[in-house]
């Protein structure tokens, strides 16, 4: 469920494609969603799920998306191949590859299916937190892309000193959604998933240089869903379970504003010490 109008938002001129053969898709970078280096991880993951959306041999929505950073991403074009590898009766399997200059930067493996009328279950309930609307936003500019997002912080600003009291925590409770306000679809929903600062972020007030290496995102919502959730806010909630040996994991969930889990993310971050 693409935008309709895939020019009317700066993240939709960010994540724009054009056809060059039936796999393979040109894009270019936009300054709009620069990062510490080349375009923020959340962009580019859109980017490459928005090559199979736009593909006439899709079938079905996305189910989970897992991208790897090989290395960093050059500004300026891009390509990305987006292969169907198998397509059964209701699911199919993907192989996307973004290249500059011939040279492998991102690869990334995606599942779409068909879903079904099923058992409906959701075990995970949103933690509390105050209304989105009853909080401000915070401008925490580090990098170009942190102002394309409307943050409205509960707890786990990142690089905010820490009282000497404080036990360390990697933590974060936000309410985010897109700035300006943007009708929430499969490729923003792929972007706010990794919408938080790296988990070190939380446990120094000084930058660190740090990076995703790979993400993977499970996504629950429904197309009805994400029609219903429309420009309202999404509720995040991250956490880092151990950080050694200069990489740290981090598992997400986002929620919509009726407590509707859409997505739930891991990923594997490099930090400098």
């Amino acid at each position: 469920m693409n935008n309709p109008h895939p020019a009317s938002h700066v993240f939709d001129s960010a994540i724009s494609l054009r056809p060059m053969d039936t796999h393979r898709y040109s894009g270019r970078t936009a300054e709009t969603y620069n990062n510490m280096v080349g375009p923020f991880g959340g962009i580019t993951a859109a980017a490459l799920l928005n090559a199979v959306l736009q593909h006439p041999e899709r079938l079905g929505d996305p189910v989970s998306l897992t991208v790897n950073f090989a290395g960093p991403v050059a500004e300026g074009e891009f390509e990305i191949e987006a292969t169907p590898l198998r397509t059964n009766r209701s699911t199919q399997h993907w192989l996307l590859l973004q290249k500059q200059d011939g040279e492998v930067v991102t690869s990334a493996t995606a599942f779409f299916a068909t879903r079904r009328d099923t058992l409906s279950e959701q075990q995970l309930s949103p933690p509390p937190a105050p209304r989105p609307d009853t909080l401000k936003r915070v401008d925490i500019s580090i990098r170009n892309w942190f102002k394309q997002y409307d943050f409205r912080f509960i707890r786990g600003i990142p690089l905010q000193p820490r009282a000497a009291d404080q036990p360390a925590d990697t933590e974060s409770l936000l309410w985010v959604r897109d700035y300006p306000e943007r009708p929430l679809d499969y490729c923003s929903l792929t972007a706010l998933g990794d919408v938080f600062a790296p988990r070190i972020f939380l446990l120094r007030d000084h930058f660190t240089p740090s990076g995703t290496v790979s993400m993977t995102h499970y996504f629950h919502a429904t197309a009805d869903e994400l029609s219903k959730a429309g420009t309202g806010f999404v509720l995040g909630q991250a956490k880092a379970s151990r950080l050694h040996g200069n990489y740290a994991d981090q598992v997400a969930h986002l929620w919509s504003e009726d407590g509707v889990l859409l997505l739930t993310s891991t990923q594997s971050v490099y930090f400098k010490e």
